[in-house]
C-alpha cells in the first residue's frame, strides 16, 4: 500500500531498557538495530530487510512516569497547520514542534479520547513503502478508544481516513475498517481499525500497532523464550490472517500478525 500524508509514517517505542527492547524484537520481528547517529540522544533505528521499520529510544525525563509504550506518527504536510487544526478539534499539545535534523519537524499529541501520536512533516517525499504484510512492516494499525464515533469524526475530519467496511462484533461492538485515502485500483486501502472497548479492556485507551512476521507460531514461542508474555492468541481472524497480542519485558503491549499458514507469499 502505497503511503500518503495522513497515514503513519512512522513508529517508536519509549522504553526503559533500550539494549533490551533492541534484543527482543531484534528476535521476535526480525528487526537489526543500528544507531541513529542523533547527536542529541540515543536513537537506534530497526530495520527490516524490506527497510527501516521502526525506532527506539528511552523515556526522556520530559515524559517521566509514563510507561514503555509504543507511538506512532501520521505525516502531515505543514506541521503548524495541522496542529492548529487538530486543537481546534478537541486534540491536546503533549510535545511543541521540533526539528529533526535532516528528518523533519514532529510534534505530540492526544487525540480528544486521549490517545496520544505523533504528527511528523518529513523533510522530502517518502520513498515507496513496502507492502504492509512483508516481514518486518507494520501489517495492521488498531485504535481501542472510549468513543469510537467522536474518534472517527476526529481521524477522518484532520486526516482523511476513508471508511472500507464495518463488522458487528456483536456485545464487542462495531469494529470500524479504514484505509489512508480512496484506494487505487485494485489496491487493498484496508490499513487498520478502530473500536470502542469493552469492559473487559484494562488499559487506557490506544493505538495498537501489529507487526508483520512470517510464521505465527514461531512468534508465539519467541515472544515467550526471550521473556516477553503472550495476553491472546494465537487467533485466526477474517481473511485467515493470524493475530497475537503480548507484552514485551519491559512492558510494552505489543501485537503481530502473520498471513494465512500455509502461506508462503
Amino acid at each position: 500500500m502505497a503511503k500518503a500524508p495522513g497515514s503513519f509514517i512512522w513508529y517508536e517505542l519509549m522504553t526503559t531498557d533500550m539494549d533490551a527492547a533492541e534484543a527482543f524484537y531484534a528476535q521476535v520481528v526480525g528487526w537489526t538495530a543500528s544507531d541513529s547517529g542523533q547527536s542529541q540522544m540515543r536513537y537506534t533505528l530497526m530495520s527490516a530487510d524490506s527497510g527501516p521499520a521502526a525506532g527506539i529510544f528511552t523515556i526522556p525525563e520530559s515524559a517521566k512516569g509514563a510507561g514503555p509504550v509504543w507511538l506512532g506518527q501520521i505525516w502531515v504536510e505543514d506541521l503548524s497547520e495541522a496542529l492548529t487544526s487538530a486543537k481546534g478539534a478537541g486534540a491536546a499539545v503533549h510535545v511543541e514542534p521540533e526539528a529533526i535534523p535532516g528528518v523533519g519537524r514532529m510534534a505530540m499529541i492526544a487525540d480528544p479520547q486521549g490517545v496520544v501520536l505523533g504528527l511528523f512533516q518529513p523533510e522530502g517525499l517518502p520513498g515507496e513503502a513496502p507492502h504492509q504484510m512483508t516481514p518486518g512492516q507494520i501489517g495492521w494499525h488498531e485504535l481501542m478508544t472510549t468513543d469510537r464515533g467522536a474518534a472517527w469524526s476526529f481521524y477522518t475530519g484532520e486526516f482523511g481516513w476513508a471508511e472500507v467496511d464495518r463488522m458487528d462484533m456483536g456485545e464487542m461492538g462495531i469494529y470500524q475498517m479504514f484505509g489512508w485515502t480512496a484506494a487505487a485500483p485494485g489496491e487493498d486501502m484496508a490499513a487498520g481499525a478502530m473500536m470502542t472497548a469493552g469492559s473487559d479492556w484494562s488499559g487506557p485507551p490506544v493505538w495498537q500497532f501489529y507487526f508483520t512476521v512470517p510464521d505465527i507460531d514461531a512468534a508465539k514461542a519467541s515472544v515467550e523464550a526471550n521473556g516477553g508474555t503472550v495476553t491472546s492468541g494465537p487467533m485466526e481472524v477474517p481473511g485467515g490472517a493470524w493475530i497475537l497480542n503480548g507484552i514485551d519485558p519491559q512492558g510494552a503491549a505489543f501485537a503481530l500478525v502473520a498471513g494465512p499458514k500455509g502461506d508462503a507469499s
